[in-house]
């Protein structure tokens, strides 16, 4: 099979790999569209000793299986691989698990390939009518829906009537802004220091947009603030706006641990929940809103060949992609579906 493969610090070369061969459990994905996560960009860095050189990277994938009774069925797949008898499995909670893997860390390769292995119990069906690039959407946005559903579930009075500021204006931030207004937010808005992003919110959703730096929510505002960066200036920036006895959720993964304001925090009994990955609901749950179109236009997103994922990622490192999400698509005009 062709792949995409990681070979060190700012090196991916498109080659031949192996097949991947199933073991007892799993199926077969031939993949169709897979998007560029910012834990990818991370790894093409070199900055994450999880996701050693030479690897297959890419876990937010869709496509169709291949062989076995349920050939040709259209899927998408959750990245996280958990022992189904872990306790946390079986709470629910499949992401705390100890036993997690995830395709695009060993032992497990990536979806930047024709084909990947996956546990059958980590398929999802997605329906004949839903572009396959929308299915690939379905890892990211779960992220975000797991996000809001932490802070809605934190918060003391319900979400429409409360002001809720999303930090970030990437696929994450974007997601979280979408599920926010899915889930009854009214008085929403983004934060986003990139200005080809600002004008893709605004003009493909629809949000109201500020550049950090520039504007800022007044301090002691803000009810809900989801932190989709996680870097110190978010942090702080957050703890800033945060009103007394409000939420902050955090759920980006940028280096560094400063920017908290803990006295704040504690004497104004702010609510800090740090957030991972999703449950096997949050992500059936966004399936099946992306089925139902539920979650906007979608129009935030750019596709490309896989092979062209080198230059993808180049662009996406210069900051010169307007797109909130890129999408790599692999064709191949043997599959039952485009």
């Amino acid at each position: 099979m062709k792949a995409l493969v990681y070979t060190g610090p700012g090196g991916l070369v498109l080659r031949d790999e192996p097949d991947p061969v199933a073991q007892p459990g799993e199926v077969l994905v031939r993949v169709e569209a897979v998007g560029i996560c910012g834990s990818d960009m991370h790894a093409w860095h070199g900055f994450d000793s999880r996701r050693p050189p030479p690897l297959i990277l890419g876990h937010e994938a869709a496509g169709h299986i291949v062989g076995g009774p349920r050939a040709g069925e259209r899927v998408t797949i959750n990245p996280l691989v958990v022992d189904p008898d872990c306790p946390y499995a079986i709470e629910g909670r499949w992401h705390l698990s100890p036993t997690r893997q995830i395709i695009s860390m060993p032992p497990r390769p990536g979806a930047f390939a024709e084909l990947v292995r996956i546990p059958e119990r980590n398929i999802v069906a997605v329906p004949d009518d839903m572009p396959i690039a929308h299915a690939a959407l379905a890892e990211p946005i779960a992220v975000a829906w797991h996000a809001v559903r932490i802070g809605v579930e934190r918060l003391h009075q319900p979400l429409a009537a409360c002001r809720v500021v999303v930090l970030g204006g990437g696929a994450i931030g974007l997601a979280a802004a979408l599920v926010a207004r899915l889930f009854g937010a009214r008085n929403l808005v983004v934060g986003e220091t990139n200005g080809l992003r600002r004008a893709t919110l605004e003009q493909t959703e629809g949000f109201d947009v500020y550049a950090p730096g520039e504007a800022e929510p007044d301090p002691n505002s803000v009810d809900l603030v989801i932190d989709a960066v996680g870097a110190d200036a978010t942090r702080a920036a957050a703890c800033r706006m945060v009103r007394p006895g409000g939420v902050i959720v955090h759920v980006g993964l940028l280096p560094g641990q400063g920017g908290l304001d803990v006295r704040k925090l504690t004497l104004q009994e702010v609510t800090f929940a740090g957030v991972y990955c999703y449950s096997p609901a949050d992500f059936a749950q966004t399936v099946a809103a992306l089925a139902a179109r539920r979650l906007g236009g979608l129009g935030w997103f750019e596709s490309r060949a896989l092979a062209d994922g080198a230059a993808a990622f180049a662009d996406i490192d210069a900051g010169g992609v307007a797109a909130a999400k890129i999408v790599l698509v692999v064709p191949d005009e043997s599959a039952p579906y485009g």
